[in-house]
């Protein structure tokens, strides 16, 4: 089994890792309602998308 010659520094280490992040999901105001959804998504609080209602909400 291969092992490494020599011990990786702090910074080889974090520069290797700089991109396993996660990414905040990108959200939108719904014209609708005005409450925060993900985009190209049915709102969940009103039930509408691209301006019709979709799904019945109380």
């Amino acid at each position: 089994m291969a092992l490494p010659k020599h011990k990786k520094s702090k910074s080889k280490r974090d520069k290797r890792r700089t991109h396993q992040k996660l990414t905040a999901p990108n959200v939108v105001s719904c014209p609708q309602c005005g409450d925060p959804k993900l985009p190209h998504h049915i709102c969940p609080s009103c039930g509408t998308y691209k301006g019709r209602t979709l799904i019945e909400t109380d």
